[in-house]
């Protein structure tokens, strides 16, 4: 699934930088702090509020209902008519209670089937008789029962006829009437629209604290982070101009404290590699000038004594038989020789950046086959065989064909070097396939193969896996390294796999067109045959893949 473009660069500025990281998690972990601290001051707020309005209402209950026995305790005692009594015990309490801002609600008498459902309970106008919770009404299911208290929903009908519920405290005590000798329960219903407006204004109190909070917090990490961030990105910004050859680039030291101590050992770091490296550039300047110098000079002299050795040599049969194979090994040394000069002549191109490429438009079947009747007599000699596959399509690239040909007559004699003699149940097979992008060849033997780990050596210049292991075609150790120059300057991939006594597979890569960057292979490179796990495309290559690849440079393999 392919993210939005937006989402993508968020990720990604989300992945590089410090100091966002830093600033975010700082605010996540203020803003649960600050959430919890606010949630538990909130409830105590709340609590607070509660037990103080609990306490206020119960005390003025109490009191209203104290004074209300006093009131029935001094009626006459000829007043016998229990409806009008109840009407002088709650008419008093409904006006006060409308004065003062709370509901009254008086039930029937206790032990009688009524209840407040029955609707003949008086009540202050318009408050709903559900007001009155069920568990209180079941608390006063008696005579002499204690003052109750509990919270509620207070629910009026308006004059419009609309329902209004607020949340509110109910409390219920009994009183008993002299004219009927009844017990009847009054419920006082309190609002608590008074500390609901409090607990909103001390909600909105701390949400705005707590943003203003949060945004100095945010502020004062981001100035922290900053101040640290801040050197370090000058500090890789120097570091990648180094990396690119700029190695006169420092970084500016100001102040005393550990960030400007920093900068100084840096800079004194990037001096002393700027050293060392010019130091290293002359040695291999000189290095390189004196094997292109040698090299050059010594053709000279080989040309003379390899004129008086062709002599020798013609003439060997007249010689006895220690004389006639000293002339043979000294025309074979000869020959040796040449060719490390020609191996060394090659080298000293590609340091001095002289190597060019003579591009055609070649097909890579015929150069393999070209390559494998040139290395025949070699393989027949070692007993083994040397196998084209035929591809399902032609296989061609813009390439040099000279130097194509030469990294793989390299790769088909080292695996023929390599590989166990007179094993001709296991030959060296040479594939090749192509896509629109890219064309690729690959050489696998079944011999000696390569440890861990040397499949990233085999490239370099004279390293030899076993050297004392004799090499069949007289190579000079520099074939693989000059392969590889040549498949870099094609913008090519030179690869290779290995196991111990599972034998080896190269991989040459080339574009189809010159100058079009690689993206993957048509081959993979660990071979099926061995064991090895096959990748799931021909673009994801395994550990070893590694060894000959070229620098990234925003291409994968």
């Amino acid at each position: 699934m392919t993210l939005p473009t937006g989402l993508r660069r968020a990720l990604t500025f989300w992945r590089r930088s410090i100091q966002a990281r830093v600033v975010v998690s700082t605010l996540l972990l203020s803003a649960i702090v600050i959430s919890a601290v606010g949630w538990l001051l909130l409830q105590q707020t709340r609590d607070g509020l509660l037990r103080h309005r609990v306490d206020i209402v119960v005390g003025e209950v109490e009191a209203e209902v104290a004074d209300t026995r006093d009131r029935l305790s001094r009626a006459p005692g000829n007043e016998v008519n229990a409806s009008q009594q109840r009407a002088d015990l709650i008419d008093p309490i409904i006006e006060g209670g409308e004065s003062r801002g709370y509901g009254v609600v008086l039930g029937g008498p206790e032990g009688s089937p009524a209840d407040l459902a029955d609707g003949g309970a008086q009540r202050t106008s318009g408050l709903e008789i559900e007001s009155v919770p069920g568990s209180l009404e079941r608390h006063f299911d008696g005579v002499n029962r204690s003052t109750a208290w509990t919270y509620t929903e207070i629910v009026r009908t308006l004059p419009d006829g609309s329902t209004e519920r607020e949340p509110g405290i109910v409390v219920g005590s009994q009183v008993r009437l002299p004219a009927d000798a009844q017990t009847y329960t009054i419920y006082f219903l309190f609002p608590l629209t008074e500390e609901e407006e409090t607990l909103g204004l001390v909600t909105r109190a701390l949400l705005t604290a707590a943003g203003l909070l949060l945004v100095l917090v945010a502020g004062i990490t981001w100035l922290v982070t900053r101040q640290v961030v801040t050197p370090v990105r000058m500090a890789r910004r120097v570091a990648e101009r180094l990396a690119a050859g700029r190695l006169q680039e420092r970084l500016l030291v100001t102040g005393e404290d550990d960030l400007a101590r920093l900068a100084s050992s840096f800079n004194q770091m990037a001096s002393n590699l700027q050293r060392q490296i010019r130091q290293l550039e002359e040695l291999s300047w000189v290095q390189r000038r004196f094997v292109s110098d040698v090299s050059h000079e010594l053709r000279t002299p080989l040309t003379t004594v390899r004129m008086a050795g062709d002599v020798l040599h013609d003439a060997r049969r007249d010689f006895d038989p220690v004389t006639a194979r000293a002339a043979e090994l000294l025309q074979a040394e000869l020959d040796r020789f040449e060719t490390l000069l020609v191996d060394l002549l090659e080298i000293s191109r590609f340091d001095a950046g002289a190597a060019v490429l003579d591009v055609d438009d070649i097909n890579l079947l015929d150069v393999a086959h070209r390559v494998v009747d040139f290395a025949r007599p070699l393989a027949d000699q070692r007993g083994v065989l040397v196998v084209v596959e035929q591809p399902d399509k032609p296989v061609r690239a813009q390439a040099d064909a000279r130097r194509v040909e030469r990294i793989l007559r390299n790769l088909v004699t080292n695996a023929i070097d390599h590989a166990f003699p007179d094993d001709t149940d296991r030959p060296i097979v040479v594939r090749m396939a192509a896509d629109e992008h890219a064309a690729a060849v690959t050489v696998r033997d079944r011999g000696v193969g390569l440890a861990p780990g040397e499949s990233a050596m085999v490239f370099n210049r004279f390293w030899r896996s076993d050297p004392a292991r004799a090499r069949s075609s007289g190579g000079t150790g520099l074939g693989l390294a000059i392969s590889l120059e040549d498949a870099h300057l094609h913008g090519g991939w030179l690869q290779a796999w290995g196991r111990p006594r599972e034998g080896a597979q190269f991989r040459l890569t080339l574009p189809r067109r010159v100058g079009t960057p690689l993206r993957h292979s048509p081959l993979p490179l660990a071979p099926v045959d061995a064991g090895a796990p096959a990748p799931e495309a021909p673009d994801e290559l395994p550990a070893e893949a590694d060894a000959g690849r070229e620098p990234r440079q925003g291409v994968t393999s």
